[in-house]
């Protein structure tokens, strides 16, 4: 179980990083049509990935948070503490 939480915070991360660089890139080739599909497709894998995430771990911040009441998102423990991990 703490194998599979790891390697899906470690593609959220990969998928953050290919969607920032495409970024940087499109900012200097907005008419690039393969980048704009690359940004579209981990854009989507990322997002995918990180419902699986949250259906089975709970939110990574507080915007994904989805109670109303107790505001759960202070529940411990936080994504970035060892005993998250």
């Amino acid at each position: 179980m703490m194998y599979e939480k790891q390697m899906l915070l470690k593609a959220i991360q990969k998928y953050d990083f290919a969607l920032y660089d495409l970024n940087l890139y499109l900012d200097t080739h907005p008419h690039s049509k393969e980048a704009l599909q690359l940004f579209q497709k981990y854009k989507m894998m990322k997002q995918n990935t990180e419902d699986r995430y949250i259906k089975k771990y709970g939110p990574l911040t507080a915007q994904q948070s989805a109670s109303n009441t107790p505001w759960n998102w202070v529940e411990g423990p936080w994504p970035w503490e060892r005993s998250a991990n």
